[in-house]
């Protein structure tokens, strides 16, 4: 199921705690879950998601009840998914119900257990979830249901730090408070996998791990040092914060950048624009992973195809991450086989 060959990174106790809730379904995949959605993250799932619809995906030709996973309130994936909800619901037979969760990690296994139908993840999460290495909670036991739908857009890393918290360089970080993220998220992943190619391990600084809002709440009460936060820019915790608060995000250096990229081939060079915050005034360099949407291979090609449709079909009704959002490029960075009913679209 590869279609890449990224390196196998050493996580050591990446995900030492990888029984927090969707995960569990993992090692059978016949837990069929609690549905409520929290997963040890931000707690926002409303525990309202019904099996209803989701044992196989029904028939196309008949509305469906779909459960789509989305994140955290705070992030992108959680208002995107309901932008996404609109259209779906506008323009098929099928509604969407959208649960906020912990996102990537949580969601892997909310698809893997049939609590979710469809999901937002990160690529690379993905790949590691489908081909079973690079994190311990997949590591030789792959997730052979996991298909992809479409890619999104680009995943932002964003390293806010307090400006008074002395962080210039990652290096910088040694010794620091860190929010790394919901616990077992794709944001936990990504940093973690960014602060070891510097040498940081997580015996090197105090972590802590909690959605993007509490972070925000953390940063301007000055409990952490900074907050790794991973979603397309503007993310509205990140926005809401930079409002009340100064805020500094950390440039990483062409050096840096290129570690990074040589450690984990799914890292891409990317860029804030100057005055996407407030008092961020100048373009910070950072690298980003690749928001997607993911899906079961056993769930019905018809209705993940006509979901796809809507979706790209409808982009111009949609007003979030719309610059990157496209049919022209929805396979652009696609790490794990397609789904049917969107191979279909896809052509």
């Amino acid at each position: 199921m590869s279609r890449r060959t990224p390196l196998d990174l050493n996580r050591r106790d990446v995900l030492k705690a990888t029984g927090t809730a969707g995960l569990v379904g993992l090692a059978g995949c016949t837990d069929g879950g609690n549905g409520d959605g929290n997963g040890g993250g931000n707690g926002g799932g409303n525990g309202d998601a019904t099996d209803e619809g989701t044992e196989d995906g029904g028939n196309g030709g008949q509305g469906q009840r779909i459960s789509w996973h989305a994140g955290g309130q705070s992030g992108t994936y959680y208002p995107l998914s309901n932008e996404f909800k609109g259209v779906v619901e506008a323009n098929t037979p099928h509604t969407l119900q959208v649960q906020s969760t912990g996102a990537s990690v949580e969601n892997v296994g909310s698809l893997a257990n049939g609590d979710a139908d469809f999901a937002l993840i990160q690529n690379d999460i993905a790949y590691f979830a489908a081909n079973g290495e690079g994190l311990e909670a997949f590591q030789g036991n792959p997730v052979e249901s996991l298909r992809g739908v479409a890619t999104l857009y680009p995943e932002t890393i964003h390293i806010v730090t307090r400006p008074d918290a002395g962080i210039e360089s990652l290096s910088d970080m040694e010794g620091a408070s860190i929010n790394t993220g919901d616990l077992g998220s794709g944001t936990q992943v990504n940093a973690l996998q960014i602060l070891e190619t510097v040498g940081i391990t997580p015996q090197d600084f105090d972590e802590q791990n909690a959605d993007f809002g509490t972070a925000a709440d953390q940063l301007r009460d000055g409990d952490v040092d900074a907050a790794f936060v991973v979603g397309g820019w503007p993310v509205g915790a990140v926005a809401d914060l930079a409002e009340t608060s100064d805020i500094e995000i950390l440039n990483l250096d062409d050096e840096t950048r290129s570690q990074l990229r040589d450690a984990a081939s799914w890292f891409a060079d990317d860029t804030i624009p100057a005055g996407t915050y407030s008092g961020i005034d100048e373009d910070v360099a950072t690298v980003s992973v690749q928001a997607m949407i993911a899906t079961r291979a056993e769930y019905d090609a018809d209705v993940v195809e006509e979901v796809t449709a809507a979706i790209f079909d409808n982009v111009d009704e949609l007003t979030i991450k719309t610059d990157f959002i496209s049919a022209d490029t929805a396979q652009d960075g696609m790490s794990i086989d397609l789904h049917e009913g969107a191979a279909r679209y896809f052509g």
